[in-house]
C-alpha cells in the first residue's frame, strides 16, 4: 500500500525544464558587420541556470555562439512537447534587444521587437507563437534582461554610468541595416508565423501591458493555454544596462533572491527588485493567460 502511495506521489510531482540564453556578442555576418559586444550576459545565463538547478530543474545553457535561432527554437519546442499541466518552464534571456519592420500588420508602431541571437534575430511574434504551443496549465516564467520595446529603440539611450556599462540595445541604424541585408528572410518569417497562427499575431508585450483595458486583447489572452509571467529588465521608455559581472537587472534579482532565502510571491519579488533599481531602469511585470495562482507562488517554485 505504501509503495502504491509513493508511486502516485512521484507520478503527480511537477516536472520543470529551464533554458538560459546569454550572448556577449553576435555574429557580424548576420548583423551587417556589428558584433554587439557585451560583458555580463553569459554570467547572467549561468547564474539563472544555477538557480534553476538548485530548485531541481532540468536546465540547458546556450551561450553566445551556441545561442543560435535553431537551437533556441529547438529548446522551446522540446519543452513544449515534454511539459504537461502543472509543470514549469523557466526561460531566461540576457543580450541585446532589436527591431525589424513589421510586415504582418500586428504592431501599432510598425516595428517587431526581437531578441538578438547569434546568427539572427528571434522576433517577438515567434516567441509568442512558440509559448502558445505549451499545454494548458503549464506555468512559464520568462526573465528578459534586454531592451526589447519600440520606444526604447527610438529614444536615445542614457549615457552609461561607467566605461564598464553599456546599454543592451542594438543601435537603430544598425537594426535597419541588418534588416535590409536580410529583408527577405525576416519578411517571410513574420508572414509564416501569422499564417501558422491562422490570424494576425499580437506582440506579447503589447498584449500583456494592455490586457486589462482592451476587450479584444482580453479575448486573445483567454485563448492562450499556458500561464505566463514575464519580468523584463526595464520599462518601455528605458534601457537595460550591461555590467562587468551581471546586467543591472539580473544583479538586483540575485540580491533579492539571496540564495533562496527570499520569502514572498512573484509580485513581491518584482516589487523588491524594482525598489532596488534606479529610476532610469525600472523592471516591468506582465502576465498572460490565467496566471493568478502562478503569481501567488514563491519564485522558481516547481
Amino acid at each position: 500500500m505504501a509503495s502504491k502511495t509513493t508511486n502516485a506521489t512521484a507520478a503527480s510531482k511537477a516536472k520543470a525544464i529551464s533554458l538560459h540564453i546569454g550572448l556577449n556578442a553576435v555574429s557580424a555576418a548576420a548583423y551587417a558587420g556589428w558584433d554587439g559586444p557585451l560583458a555580463a550576459c553569459e554570467f547572467d545565463a549561468n547564474d539563472m541556470a544555477a538557480i534553476a538547478q538548485s530548485r531541481g530543474m532540468n536546465s540547458s545553457l546556450l551561450l553566445t555562439r551556441k545561442a543560435t535561432r535553431a537551437k533556441v527554437l529547438a529548446g522551446l519546442r522540446r519543452a513544449a512537447k515534454a511539459l504537461k499541466t502543472g509543470d514549469l518552464f523557466f526561460l531566461s534571456y540576457s543580450g541585446h534587444g532589436g527591431q525589424v519592420p513589421d510586415v504582418s500588420g500586428d504592431e501599432a508602431d510598425k516595428q517587431d521587437e526581437t531578441w538578438c541571437l547569434f546568427d539572427g534575430q528571434l522576433i517577438d511574434d515567434e516567441l509568442y507563437f512558440e509559448l502558445g504551443q505549451f499545454a494548458a496549465g503549464v506555468r512559464i516564467l520568462v526573465l528578459s534582461d534586454s531592451c526589447h520595446s519600440g520606444t526604447v529603440t527610438r529614444a536615445a539611450p542614457p549615457v552609461p554610468a561607467s566605461p564598464q556599462q553599456r546599454p543592451k540595445l542594438m543601435p537603430a541604424a544598425m537594426a535597419m541595416r541588418t534588416y535590409r541585408e536580410h529583408q527577405v528572410f525576416y519578411d517571410k518569417l513574420q508572414l509564416a508565423i501569422a499564417q501558422s497562427a491562422g490570424q494576425a499575431e499580437v506582440d506579447p508585450d503589447t498584449a500583456l501591458a494592455q490586457v486589462a483595458v482592451s476587450a479584444r486583447l482580453s479575448a486573445i489572452v483567454k485563448n492562450f493555454k499556458p500561464a505566463v509571467i514575464l519580468i523584463s529588465g526595464c520599462q518601455d521608455n528605458q534601457t537595460s544596462m550591461d555590467g562587468q559581472h551581471n546586467g543591472a537587472f539580473t544583479e538586483q534579482l540575485l540580491k533579492v533572491w539571496n540564495h533562496g532565502t527570499f520569502a514572498g510571491n512573484y509580485g513581491s519579488f518584482h516589487a523588491r527588485i524594482k525598489a532596488a533599481m534606479p529610476e532610469s531602469q525600472s523592471p516591468n511585470l506582465f502576465t498572460l493567460g490565467t496566471a493568478g495562482a502562478f503569481l501567488a507562488q514563491g519564485p522558481f517554485t516547481v
